[in-house]
């Protein structure tokens, strides 16, 4: 059993790894949206905007040490890794801002709710976009 449970660890190490860190990327979203939205008062697309950043800070250094293994850390692939990292999250950023709009604005829910509900979709396709982008092997 122990042999069975190992051989499944090793081989899902890295969606394992990725879901460990999406979710302390959420909690760093959501936290930081708290703070910008309810403490400080900020407009709530701002508030999401700025949580974005954050959560795309802490993402790109724990993704690409944690996550994929990537030790590459010469100049070029740095600037290279930052660029496309920071393109697909801009990418999945839009389609954040959009479902937030729909369902705070349109659909008149509750923007907390709203907000969870946009972090799964976007966590999905941040790990898609990382792992087939960003951080592919022998790229």
């Amino acid at each position: 059993m122990v042999t069975v449970c190992m051989r499944l660890l090793s081989k899902y190490r890295e969606l394992i790894v990725y879901v460990i860190v999406g979710v302390l990327t959420t909690i760093v979203s959501l936290l930081s949206y708290y703070l910008f939205a309810y403490t400080l008062e900020i407009q709530y697309l701002i508030s999401n905007f700025l949580s974005w950043v954050c959560a795309v800070v802490f993402a790109y250094i724990t993704n690409k040490v944690w996550v994929f293994q990537n030790y590459d850390f010469a100049l070029s692939n740095i600037v290279k890794e930052i660029v496309a990292f920071i393109g697909a999250r801009i990418a999945t950023l839009g389609i954040d801002m959009l479902i937030m709009f729909v369902m705070v604005d349109m659909l008149s829910l509750q923007d907390l709710v709203a907000k969870i509900t946009v972090q799964v979709i976007v966590t999905i396709l941040n790990y898609i976009l990382s792992k087939f982008l960003v951080f592919r092997k022998g790229a």
